[in-house]
C-alpha cells in the first residue's frame, strides 16, 4: 500500500514537472482590433538617441543619409513598420521650445539640455526634420507639447504650424521655411510626467491646466481630428488616473498616458549584460506587473468611460539598466540582450490581450538608448534582439484579437514563480492566423499544445528568435549574432498543435 502511494506520489510529481503548456485557440472568435499603434517607438533628445543616431548632419558623406538622417535606419524602421514615433521628449519636452528648432540651421539658438548629461543642444534636428523623417519611416508622428516651461500660445501655434493648410500666420510661416503643405499630425501630447519633470504638479492642478492647453488645440478646418494625450501616471499611481477621468471633458481628452519601466531597483538597477539569473527574475517580474498596472489603470477608466473612447497609452515602457561602462551616466545608453527580448515579447502580448483600452504604446527608445531597437557606433549599425521581436510581431498589427484560453507552466526561482509561457494570436485581414509565443524560462524547454476550433488549418510555418544564454547580444564585431530563423518545433495533426519552445525563445507562426 505504501509503495503504491509513493508510486503514485511520484507520478504526480513527474506530470506536474513536465505537464503540457495547454492553449486552446477560438480562430472564428475576436472582436476587438489590436491598433498597430501600440507598436509605437519614442526618440528624445537624450544621450545619441537623435545626435549620432539617427541624424548624422546632412554634410556627412562618410555615412549615407538623408537630409541628415541615416538611410539604414529609416530603411530598418519601414521594415519593422514603426506606425508612430514620440519627439522630443520625455522630460525634454518640458524644456524645448519649438520655434527654436525653425528655419536656417545656422540661424537656430542654442540651449543646454539640463535633463541629459548637460550638453549644449543646437537645435539643428527640430520640427521639419522630425517630421519629414516620420514621412520617410512611414510612421506618424507624435508629439509631446511643453506645458512645464512653455504657453498655451506656443502649444497652440505648433499645433497651427504643423497641421494648417493656409490662412494664419503659423501656416505662412511654415511656407516661408520651405513646407507648403502640412503634415499629417494627429497625435499630441499636452506634457510629459506632469507629476515630476514636467512640473511636480498635482493631479487635479494638471487636469485644469490640460483642459486651458487642450482648448486651444484646435483642428477646424483639418481631414483629420486631433489624438489628444494627457500626461498620465507614474506606475502604479492610481488617483492620477481617477482625478483625469473625473476632471477632464472626455470630449476634449482621447488619451491617458501611462510610464512603466522594467526595473530591478531604481537606485541600483544593475548591469545590462552581466546579470544573474537571481537579476534576470526580478526584471521579469517587474516586466510582468504590466498586467496589473494596466487592469487596474483601465478599471478606473471604464468607471468613468464604460464605452471606452478614451484610449490608455502607455508611451513609455521597456528596460532600464545601469549604462555601459565608460559612457555618460546621462546618456542612458545600454547594450541589449535576450533579457530584453523577453521583456518586448511579453509586454506586447499583455498589450494585445488588452487592445479594447491600450491603443497606443511607445517603447523607450529607439537608438542608442535604454531598450532601443537600433544601436550605432560611428559608421557601424546594429539590430538588437528587441528589433527582432518587434519585426517577427508586426503580423499582429491592425488585426483582430483571437481569444486563447491558455494554462501555463511557472517558471520558478528562489521559491517564487512566474508564467513560463505566454502567448497571444490574432486574424489579419486575409484571413490569416497568427500565433506569437514567449518562453522566459532560462532553464528549460516549455511543451505546447494547442487546440484549434474555428479553423481548418492544413499547415504550419513559422520563425524562432532564442540563444544559448539569456545574457546574450549581437556586438558591432558580431551585428548577426542573434537573429530570427525558420523555426521547425511545431507539428500540426488534425486540429491539434504542438510546438517546443525552447528555453528564453520566441516563436510566432502563421496557419495555413
Amino acid at each position: 500500500m505504501k509503495k503504491t502511494i509513493l508510486i503514485h506520489l511520484l507520478l504526480g510529481i513527474l506530470s506536474t514537472t513536465f505537464a503540457q503548456n495547454r492553449l486552446t485557440l477560438n480562430a472564428d472568435l475576436g472582436r476587438d482590433t489590436i491598433s498597430r499603434h501600440i507598436y509605437g517607438h519614442f526618440a528624445e533628445h537624450l544621450g545619441r538617441c537623435i545626435y549620432g543616431g539617427f541624424y548624422v548632419g546632412e554634410g556627412n558623406a562618410k555615412i549615407p543619409n538623408k537630409d541628415g538622417v541615416r538611410t539604414d535606419i529609416i530603411e530598418a524602421l519601414k521594415k519593422l513598420k514603426v506606425p508612430n514615433l514620440r519627439w522630443p521628449g520625455g522630460c525634454f519636452a518640458d524644456t524645448y521650445h519649438w520655434k527654436d528648432g525653425i528655419g536656417p540651421k545656422a540661424q537656430r539658438p542654442s540651449m543646454k539640455n539640463v535633463w541629459w548629461g548637460g550638453v549644449t543642444e543646437d537645435n539643428s534636428f527640430g520640427t521639419h526634420d522630425f517630421l519629414n523623417m516620420c514621412e520617410a519611416i512611414g510612421a506618424e508622428p507624435y508629439l509631446a507639447g511643453n506645458v512645464g516651461s512653455g504657453t498655451v500660445q506656443e502649444l497652440a501655434d505648433w499645433v497651427k504650424y504643423t497641421t494648417e493648410e493656409s490662412g494664419s500666420p503659423m501656416s505662412d510661416l511654415r511656407k516661408t521655411n520651405g513646407r507648403e503643405k502640412p503634415w499629417i499630425a494627429k497625435f499630441w501630447g499636452v506634457g510629459n510626467e506632469a507629476w515630476g519633470c514636467g512640473g511636480n504638479m498635482k493631479p487635479e492642478y494638471y487636469a485644469n491646466i490640460y483642459r486651458q492647453y487642450a482648448t486651444f488645440m484646435t483642428d477646424w478646418g483639418n481631414s483629420y481630428k486631433l489624438f489628444r494625450v494627457a500626461s498620465g501616471a507614474n506606475g502604479a499611481d492610481y488617483n492620477w488616473t481617477e482625478v483625469l477621468m473625473r476632471d477632464i471633458p472626455h470630449n476634449m481628452l482621447e488619451g491617458v498616458a501611462l510610464h512603466h519601466y522594467s526595473v530591478i531597483d531604481w537606485a541600483k538597477k544593475g548591469s545590462a549584460t552581466a546579470f544573474s539569473e537571481e537579476e534576470y527574475f526580478k526584471t521579469m517580474n517587474a516586466a510582468l506587473r504590466m498586467e496589473e498596472l494596466v487592469t487596474r489603470h483601465s478599471t478606473i477608466m471604464d468607471k468613468y468611460d464604460p464605452q471606452k473612447k478614451v484610449a490608455l497609452v502607455v508611451d513609455e515602457w521597456g528596460g532600464w539598466y545601469t549604462v555601459e561602462p565608460g559612457t555618460n551616466p546621462g546618456f542612458l545608453y545600454q547594450q541589449n540582450t535576450m533579457r530584453d527580448a523577453m521583456i518586448a515579447g511579453t509586454t506586447l502580448h499583455i498589450f494585445q490581450k488588452h487592445c479594447d483600452r491600450v491603443r497606443i504604446a511607445n517603447l523607450a527608445q529607439t537608438v542608442n538608448v535604454l531598450q532601443a531597437v537600433v544601436l550605432t557606433e560611428g559608421e557601424k549599425m546594429l539590430l538588437t534582439p528587441t528589433y527582432h521581436v518587434l519585426e517577427m510581431f508586426n503580423v499582429h498589427q491592425d488585426a483582430v484579437l483571437v481569444p486563447l484560453d491558455v494554462h501555463v507552466n511557472d517558471y520558478t526561482f528562489g521559491g517564487q514563480k512566474l508564467p513560463a509561457v505566454s502567448a497571444s494570436a490574432s486574424r489579419d485581414k486575409a484571413g490569416r492566423v497568427h500565433i506569437s509565443l514567449v518562453n522566459i524560462d532560462p532553464n528549460r524547454s516549455q511543451e505546447v499544445s494547442v487546440t484549434i476550433r474555428g479553423l481548418k488549418a492544413s499547415g504550419v510555418s513559422g520563425r524562432i528568435l532564442t540563444s544559448g544564454k539569456v545574457q546574450d547580444h549581437n556586438t558591432f564585431d558580431n551585428p548577426n549574432f542573434i537573429k530570427p530563423a525558420d523555426f521547425k518545433g511545431a507539428v500540426l495533426k488534425n486540429e491539434e498543435l504542438k510546438i517546443t519552445l525552447p528555453p528564453v525563445s520566441v516563436v510566432v507562426l502563421e496557419l495555413k
